[in-house]
Protein backbone atom coordinates (compact mmCIF):
# COMPACT_ATOMS: atom_id res chain seq x y z
CA UNK A 1 0.00 0.00 0.00
CA UNK A 2 2.81 2.48 1.06
CA UNK A 3 4.28 2.48 -2.74
CA UNK A 4 0.88 3.09 -4.22
CA UNK A 5 0.54 5.86 -1.69
CA UNK A 6 4.38 7.02 -2.98
CA UNK A 7 3.21 6.90 -6.64
CA UNK A 8 0.61 9.34 -6.40
CA UNK A 9 2.13 11.60 -3.75
CA UNK A 10 4.88 12.35 -5.75
CA UNK A 11 2.42 13.43 -8.12
CA UNK A 12 1.05 15.94 -6.19
CA UNK A 13 3.98 17.38 -4.41
CA UNK A 14 5.70 17.68 -7.54
CA UNK A 15 2.64 19.86 -9.00
CA UNK A 16 1.55 17.24 -11.59
CA UNK A 17 -1.68 17.34 -10.48
CA UNK A 18 -3.56 18.77 -7.23
CA UNK A 19 -4.72 15.43 -5.80
CA UNK A 20 -5.55 12.00 -6.72
CA UNK A 21 -7.75 9.04 -6.04
CA UNK A 22 -6.92 5.42 -6.51
CA UNK A 23 -8.42 2.10 -5.94
CA UNK A 24 -7.10 -1.76 -6.30
CA UNK A 25 -9.48 -4.13 -5.13
CA UNK A 26 -10.02 -7.81 -6.05
CA UNK A 27 -11.38 -11.22 -3.99
CA UNK A 28 -8.86 -10.32 -1.10
CA UNK A 29 -9.59 -6.77 -0.20
CA UNK A 30 -9.86 -3.02 -1.43
CA UNK A 31 -6.83 -0.84 -1.11
CA UNK A 32 -7.38 3.14 -1.20
CA UNK A 33 -5.47 5.94 -1.25
CA UNK A 34 -6.44 9.49 -1.32
CA UNK A 35 -4.00 12.18 -1.66
CA UNK A 36 -3.81 15.88 -2.43
CA UNK A 37 -6.59 18.75 -2.51
CA UNK A 38 -9.44 19.24 -4.53
CA UNK A 39 -8.07 22.48 -5.97
CA UNK A 40 -4.67 24.01 -6.47
CA UNK A 41 -5.29 26.20 -3.71
CA UNK A 42 -5.20 23.25 -1.06
CA UNK A 43 -7.94 24.41 0.29
CA UNK A 44 -10.25 21.35 -0.13
CA UNK A 45 -8.84 18.12 0.68
CA UNK A 46 -9.46 15.32 -1.44
CA UNK A 47 -11.88 12.52 0.00
CA UNK A 48 -13.06 9.13 -1.08
CA UNK A 49 -16.15 10.23 -2.25
CA UNK A 50 -14.58 13.44 -4.21
CA UNK A 51 -16.63 13.92 -7.64
CA UNK A 52 -14.73 13.71 -11.17
CA UNK A 53 -15.60 14.48 -14.31
CA UNK A 54 -15.13 11.09 -15.65
CA UNK A 55 -15.36 11.65 -19.53
CA UNK A 56 -14.91 8.55 -21.90
CA UNK A 57 -14.87 6.19 -18.49
CA UNK A 58 -18.88 7.53 -19.44
CA UNK A 59 -18.60 4.60 -22.68
CA UNK A 60 -18.71 1.55 -20.59
CA UNK A 61 -21.47 2.50 -19.31
CA UNK A 62 -23.45 3.32 -22.32
CA UNK A 63 -22.68 0.08 -23.61
CA UNK A 64 -24.13 -1.28 -21.00
CA UNK A 65 -27.05 0.68 -21.03
CA UNK A 66 -27.05 -0.10 -24.78
CA UNK A 67 -27.35 -4.20 -24.25
CA UNK A 68 -30.14 -3.57 -21.52
CA UNK A 69 -32.30 -2.31 -24.62
CA UNK A 70 -31.57 -5.33 -26.35
CA UNK A 71 -32.18 -7.95 -23.48
CA UNK A 72 -35.79 -6.09 -23.14
CA UNK A 73 -36.10 -6.88 -27.02
CA UNK A 74 -36.63 -2.94 -27.84
CA UNK A 75 -33.37 -3.56 -30.32
CA UNK A 76 -31.34 -5.91 -31.55
CA UNK A 77 -27.40 -5.77 -32.77
CA UNK A 78 -28.11 -6.64 -35.96
CA UNK A 79 -30.76 -3.76 -36.72
CA UNK A 80 -29.66 -0.74 -38.71
CA UNK A 81 -29.75 2.30 -36.73
CA UNK A 82 -31.91 4.17 -39.46
CA UNK A 83 -35.17 2.86 -37.28
CA UNK A 84 -34.33 5.51 -34.33
CA UNK A 85 -31.53 7.45 -36.30
CA UNK A 86 -33.43 8.05 -39.81
CA UNK A 87 -31.20 11.25 -40.15
CA UNK A 88 -28.66 8.50 -40.88
CA UNK A 89 -30.70 6.34 -42.99
CA UNK A 90 -29.04 6.97 -46.33
CA UNK A 91 -25.23 7.79 -45.17
CA UNK A 92 -22.34 8.83 -48.18
CA UNK A 93 -18.67 8.17 -47.15
CA UNK A 94 -15.76 9.88 -48.43
CA UNK A 95 -14.29 7.91 -51.42
CA UNK A 96 -10.97 7.12 -49.91
CA UNK A 97 -10.01 8.19 -45.83
CA UNK A 98 -8.06 11.72 -47.72
CA UNK A 99 -10.44 12.39 -50.27
CA UNK A 100 -12.42 16.73 -49.64
CA UNK A 101 -16.26 16.03 -48.23
CA UNK A 102 -17.71 16.29 -51.42
CA UNK A 103 -15.81 13.10 -53.19
CA UNK A 104 -18.63 10.82 -51.81
CA UNK A 105 -20.06 7.60 -53.00
CA UNK A 106 -22.98 5.28 -51.19
CA UNK A 107 -22.52 3.63 -47.90
CA UNK A 108 -22.41 -0.05 -48.99
CA UNK A 109 -24.69 -0.89 -46.09
CA UNK A 110 -26.79 0.48 -43.62
CA UNK A 111 -25.14 0.97 -40.22
CA UNK A 112 -26.17 -1.41 -37.26
CA UNK A 113 -26.64 -1.06 -33.41
CA UNK A 114 -23.31 -3.30 -33.55
CA UNK A 115 -21.68 -1.38 -35.42
CA UNK A 116 -21.76 1.99 -33.10
CA UNK A 117 -21.28 -0.91 -30.22
CA UNK A 118 -17.83 -1.92 -31.71
CA UNK A 119 -16.92 1.76 -33.00
CA UNK A 120 -16.95 0.60 -36.33
CA UNK A 121 -19.81 2.50 -37.80
CA UNK A 122 -17.72 4.75 -40.01
CA UNK A 123 -18.01 8.10 -38.07
CA UNK A 124 -15.32 9.13 -35.69
CA UNK A 125 -11.43 10.03 -35.34
CA UNK A 126 -8.87 8.28 -36.84
CA UNK A 127 -5.17 8.49 -35.77
CA UNK A 128 -4.56 11.23 -38.54
CA UNK A 129 -7.08 14.33 -37.14
CA UNK A 130 -6.03 16.09 -40.66
CA UNK A 131 -8.38 14.35 -42.64
CA UNK A 132 -10.98 16.52 -44.55
CA UNK A 133 -13.73 13.67 -42.56
CA UNK A 134 -12.42 14.29 -39.62
CA UNK A 135 -12.00 18.02 -39.44
CA UNK A 136 -16.21 18.51 -40.63
CA UNK A 137 -16.54 16.10 -37.41
CA UNK A 138 -14.31 18.33 -35.28
CA UNK A 139 -15.80 21.52 -36.79
CA UNK A 140 -19.08 20.34 -36.21
CA UNK A 141 -18.60 19.93 -32.25
CA UNK A 142 -16.06 22.02 -31.59
CA UNK A 143 -14.47 19.35 -30.17
CA UNK A 144 -14.42 15.70 -29.79
CA UNK A 145 -18.01 15.58 -28.25
CA UNK A 146 -21.31 17.70 -29.19
CA UNK A 147 -21.45 20.89 -27.32
CA UNK A 148 -23.97 20.72 -23.81
CA UNK A 149 -26.59 23.75 -25.62
CA UNK A 150 -27.06 21.72 -28.77
CA UNK A 151 -30.00 19.56 -28.55
CA UNK A 152 -29.26 15.19 -29.68
CA UNK A 153 -32.05 16.22 -32.90
CA UNK A 154 -30.31 18.72 -34.26
CA UNK A 155 -26.68 17.79 -33.63
CA UNK A 156 -27.88 14.90 -35.95
CA UNK A 157 -28.80 16.42 -38.70
CA UNK A 158 -25.86 18.49 -38.86
CA UNK A 159 -23.83 14.96 -38.46
CA UNK A 160 -26.13 13.58 -41.53
CA UNK A 161 -24.18 16.25 -43.58
CA UNK A 162 -21.16 15.15 -43.00
CA UNK A 163 -19.39 11.77 -45.01
CA UNK A 164 -18.59 8.78 -43.37
CA UNK A 165 -14.70 8.56 -43.47
CA UNK A 166 -14.65 4.66 -43.63
CA UNK A 167 -17.41 2.37 -44.43
CA UNK A 168 -19.65 0.88 -41.67
CA UNK A 169 -17.99 -2.37 -40.45
CA UNK A 170 -14.59 -1.90 -42.26
CA UNK A 171 -12.84 0.08 -39.55
CA UNK A 172 -12.50 1.35 -35.62
CA UNK A 173 -12.77 5.34 -35.21
CA UNK A 174 -13.19 6.98 -31.72
CA UNK A 175 -15.72 8.04 -30.01
CA UNK A 176 -19.03 9.61 -32.07
CA UNK A 177 -20.61 6.16 -31.71
CA UNK A 178 -21.20 6.28 -27.92
CA UNK A 179 -22.63 9.85 -28.57
CA UNK A 180 -25.06 7.88 -31.01
CA UNK A 181 -25.67 5.03 -28.66
CA UNK A 182 -26.47 7.99 -26.55
CA UNK A 183 -29.33 9.03 -28.50
CA UNK A 184 -30.72 5.94 -29.78
CA UNK A 185 -30.93 4.75 -26.18
CA UNK A 186 -33.04 7.85 -24.94
CA UNK A 187 -35.45 7.13 -28.89
CA UNK A 188 -35.68 3.65 -28.11
CA UNK A 189 -36.86 3.75 -24.56
CA UNK A 190 -39.07 6.84 -24.76
CA UNK A 191 -36.74 8.37 -21.83
CA UNK A 192 -33.80 10.68 -21.73
CA UNK A 193 -30.43 9.18 -21.50
CA UNK A 194 -29.89 10.67 -17.50
CA UNK A 195 -33.41 9.33 -16.59
CA UNK A 196 -32.55 6.00 -18.69
CA UNK A 197 -29.25 5.46 -16.69
CA UNK A 198 -30.50 6.39 -13.76
CA UNK A 199 -33.68 3.84 -13.76
CA UNK A 200 -31.73 0.74 -14.94
CA UNK A 201 -28.23 1.54 -13.95
CA UNK A 202 -27.18 4.06 -11.43
CA UNK A 203 -30.41 3.38 -8.50
CA UNK A 204 -29.66 -0.23 -8.43
CA UNK A 205 -26.32 -0.93 -8.48
CA UNK A 206 -26.19 2.39 -5.88
CA UNK A 207 -24.05 5.02 -8.02
CA UNK A 208 -25.43 7.91 -6.12
CA UNK A 209 -23.01 10.48 -7.33
CA UNK A 210 -22.94 9.74 -10.44
CA UNK A 211 -24.84 11.77 -13.16
CA UNK A 212 -24.41 14.50 -16.17
CA UNK A 213 -24.81 17.19 -13.44
CA UNK A 214 -23.87 17.75 -9.94
CA UNK A 215 -26.33 19.49 -7.45
CA UNK A 216 -25.88 21.99 -5.06
CA UNK A 217 -25.92 19.38 -1.72
CA UNK A 218 -23.02 17.82 -3.49
CA UNK A 219 -20.60 20.62 -5.29
CA UNK A 220 -18.76 20.97 -1.48
CA UNK A 221 -17.16 17.51 -2.85
CA UNK A 222 -16.82 18.26 -6.97
CA UNK A 223 -13.70 18.64 -7.81
CA UNK A 224 -11.92 21.59 -10.16
CA UNK A 225 -10.66 20.88 -13.53
CA UNK A 226 -6.97 21.79 -14.70
CA UNK A 227 -5.38 21.65 -18.04
CA UNK A 228 -1.70 21.26 -18.61
CA UNK A 229 -0.36 24.58 -20.16
CA UNK A 230 3.23 25.03 -22.28
CA UNK A 231 5.51 26.33 -19.30
CA UNK A 232 4.07 23.28 -17.15
CA UNK A 233 1.63 24.96 -14.94
CA UNK A 234 -1.79 24.15 -14.55
CA UNK A 235 -4.39 26.15 -16.20
CA UNK A 236 -8.29 26.67 -14.94
CA UNK A 237 -10.54 24.54 -17.15
CA UNK A 238 -13.67 24.07 -15.15
CA UNK A 239 -15.09 25.42 -11.87
CA UNK A 240 -17.02 22.78 -9.53
CA UNK A 241 -20.50 25.61 -9.87
CA UNK A 242 -19.30 25.15 -13.74
CA UNK A 243 -20.10 23.24 -16.69
CA UNK A 244 -21.70 20.72 -14.46
CA UNK A 245 -23.85 22.54 -12.08
CA UNK A 246 -26.46 22.50 -14.44
CA UNK A 247 -28.77 20.56 -17.00
CA UNK A 248 -27.35 19.94 -20.13
CA UNK A 249 -29.37 19.88 -23.85
CA UNK A 250 -26.84 17.18 -25.33
CA UNK A 251 -25.77 14.26 -22.20
CA UNK A 252 -23.11 12.95 -23.94
CA UNK A 253 -23.05 9.44 -23.85
CA UNK A 254 -19.17 8.94 -24.86
CA UNK A 255 -18.30 11.49 -21.75
CA UNK A 256 -20.43 13.46 -19.96
CA UNK A 257 -20.80 11.57 -16.71
CA UNK A 258 -19.67 13.00 -13.43
CA UNK A 259 -18.78 9.92 -10.75
CA UNK A 260 -16.47 9.00 -7.67
CA UNK A 261 -14.63 6.02 -6.80
CA UNK A 262 -16.73 3.99 -4.88
CA UNK A 263 -19.57 4.68 -8.09
CA UNK A 264 -17.54 2.95 -10.51
CA UNK A 265 -16.44 0.85 -8.28
CA UNK A 266 -19.89 -0.73 -8.16
CA UNK A 267 -20.27 -0.63 -12.07
CA UNK A 268 -16.70 -2.72 -12.06
CA UNK A 269 -18.43 -5.44 -9.54
CA UNK A 270 -21.55 -5.21 -11.74
CA UNK A 271 -19.24 -6.59 -14.24
CA UNK A 272 -17.15 -8.70 -12.69
CA UNK A 273 -20.25 -10.40 -11.23
CA UNK A 274 -21.71 -11.19 -14.93
CA UNK A 275 -24.52 -8.49 -14.35
CA UNK A 276 -26.06 -9.54 -11.04
CA UNK A 277 -26.63 -6.97 -8.32
CA UNK A 278 -27.45 -8.53 -4.63
CA UNK A 279 -28.95 -11.47 -6.11
CA UNK A 280 -30.59 -9.29 -9.11
CA UNK A 281 -29.84 -10.28 -12.19
CA UNK A 282 -29.27 -6.40 -14.34
CA UNK A 283 -27.79 -7.95 -17.55
CA UNK A 284 -26.89 -11.86 -18.66
CA UNK A 285 -23.62 -13.37 -18.56
CA UNK A 286 -23.92 -13.25 -22.12
CA UNK A 287 -24.48 -9.46 -22.71
CA UNK A 288 -21.39 -9.13 -20.63
CA UNK A 289 -19.08 -11.57 -22.25
CA UNK A 290 -20.08 -9.23 -25.62
CA UNK A 291 -19.55 -6.42 -23.31
CA UNK A 292 -16.06 -7.69 -22.46
CA UNK A 293 -14.75 -9.57 -25.66
CA UNK A 294 -12.41 -7.87 -28.17
CA UNK A 295 -14.60 -7.97 -31.89
CA UNK A 296 -11.97 -5.95 -33.89
CA UNK A 297 -9.33 -7.95 -36.56
CA UNK A 298 -6.01 -7.39 -36.46
CA UNK A 299 -5.78 -5.27 -39.02
CA UNK A 300 -8.30 -3.00 -37.32
CA UNK A 301 -6.68 -3.08 -33.96
CA UNK A 302 -2.65 -2.67 -35.94
CA UNK A 303 -4.71 0.36 -37.76
CA UNK A 304 -5.83 2.11 -34.56
CA UNK A 305 -2.31 2.23 -32.98
CA UNK A 306 -2.58 5.98 -31.07
CA UNK A 307 -6.03 4.59 -29.30
CA UNK A 308 -5.48 1.36 -28.42
CA UNK A 309 -1.69 0.80 -28.36
CA UNK A 310 -2.34 -2.69 -30.28
CA UNK A 311 -4.91 -3.96 -27.84
CA UNK A 312 -9.04 -4.92 -28.83
CA UNK A 313 -12.02 -3.15 -28.13
CA UNK A 314 -15.45 -4.41 -26.65
CA UNK A 315 -18.47 -2.78 -26.38
CA UNK A 316 -17.64 0.65 -25.22
CA UNK A 317 -14.26 -0.26 -23.84
CA UNK A 318 -10.41 -1.59 -24.51
CA UNK A 319 -10.06 -5.01 -24.23
CA UNK A 320 -6.12 -6.38 -23.75
CA UNK A 321 -5.65 -9.53 -26.10
CA UNK A 322 -1.95 -9.54 -25.42
CA UNK A 323 0.95 -8.17 -22.77
CA UNK A 324 2.54 -6.04 -24.97
CA UNK A 325 3.53 -4.00 -21.45
CA UNK A 326 4.19 -4.82 -18.01
CA UNK A 327 0.04 -3.65 -17.43
CA UNK A 328 -1.48 -5.71 -20.12
CA UNK A 329 -3.58 -8.11 -18.32
CA UNK A 330 -5.34 -10.47 -21.34
CA UNK A 331 -9.10 -9.79 -21.18
CA UNK A 332 -8.61 -6.85 -19.31
CA UNK A 333 -11.72 -4.20 -19.82
CA UNK A 334 -11.99 -0.88 -19.13
CA UNK A 335 -10.86 2.30 -20.75
CA UNK A 336 -9.34 6.21 -19.48
CA UNK A 337 -11.09 9.71 -19.50
CA UNK A 338 -9.41 12.46 -20.66
CA UNK A 339 -10.27 14.03 -17.85
CA UNK A 340 -7.55 12.21 -16.30
CA UNK A 341 -8.88 9.30 -14.97
CA UNK A 342 -8.85 5.20 -16.11
CA UNK A 343 -10.98 2.24 -14.63
CA UNK A 344 -10.59 -1.40 -15.44
CA UNK A 345 -12.04 -5.09 -14.47
CA UNK A 346 -9.55 -7.66 -15.16
CA UNK A 347 -11.86 -11.08 -15.14
CA UNK A 348 -9.31 -13.36 -14.85
CA UNK A 349 -8.38 -11.70 -11.00
CA UNK A 350 -11.31 -10.32 -10.40
CA UNK A 351 -9.94 -7.19 -10.00
CA UNK A 352 -11.20 -3.33 -10.02
CA UNK A 353 -8.36 -0.63 -10.95
CA UNK A 354 -9.47 2.93 -10.98
CA UNK A 355 -7.54 6.04 -11.03
CA UNK A 356 -9.14 9.54 -10.33
CA UNK A 357 -7.72 12.88 -10.88
CA UNK A 358 -8.67 16.35 -12.46
CA UNK A 359 -5.72 16.91 -14.63
CA UNK A 360 -6.79 16.57 -18.63
CA UNK A 361 -4.96 14.54 -20.79
CA UNK A 362 -3.22 16.33 -23.30
CA UNK A 363 -3.14 13.81 -25.89
CA UNK A 364 -4.67 10.21 -26.67
CA UNK A 365 -1.43 8.49 -25.05
CA UNK A 366 -2.23 7.62 -21.47
CA UNK A 367 0.21 10.08 -19.10
CA UNK A 368 3.09 8.23 -16.90
CA UNK A 369 0.86 8.07 -13.64
CA UNK A 370 -1.57 6.14 -15.81
CA UNK A 371 1.09 3.14 -16.72
CA UNK A 372 2.79 3.29 -13.28
CA UNK A 373 -0.49 2.61 -11.86
CA UNK A 374 -1.24 -0.27 -14.45
CA UNK A 375 2.18 -1.42 -13.10
CA UNK A 376 1.13 -1.23 -10.21
CA UNK A 377 -2.20 -3.11 -10.08
CA UNK A 378 -1.04 -5.73 -12.23
CA UNK A 379 1.25 -6.88 -9.54
CA UNK A 380 4.74 -5.25 -11.56
CA UNK A 381 7.61 -3.06 -10.49
CA UNK A 382 6.30 0.49 -11.90
CA UNK A 383 8.70 1.07 -15.05
CA UNK A 384 8.77 4.76 -15.42
CA UNK A 385 9.72 7.31 -12.49
CA UNK A 386 6.36 8.68 -12.09
CA UNK A 387 5.82 12.64 -12.41
CA UNK A 388 7.25 12.97 -15.71
CA UNK A 389 4.80 14.86 -17.76
CA UNK A 390 2.46 13.59 -20.82
CA UNK A 391 4.46 11.72 -23.71
CA UNK A 392 2.41 12.82 -26.28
Amino acid sequence: MGHLRDLLQRQVDQGWAPGAVAMVADPEGQELEVVGSRDLDGTSAMTRDSIFRIASMTKPITAAATMMLVEDGRIALADPIERWLPELAAPMVVRTPSSPIDDVVPATRPITVDDLLTFRAGYGFASDFSLPATQALMSLQKGPTPQPEVTPDAWLVALSHIPLLRQPGDAWLYNTCSDLLGVLISRASGATLPAFLADRLFEPLGMVDTGFEVPASSRDRFTTAYRPVADGRLELADLPDGRWSRPVSFPSGAGGLVSTVDDWYAFGQFLLSHGTVEDRRLLTVQSVQQLTSDHLTQPQREASELFLEGQGWGFGGSVDVAQRDPWNVPGRYGWIGGAGTAAHVIPQTGTVTILLTQREMTAATPPPLMRDFWTYAAGEPAMAESGAEDHR
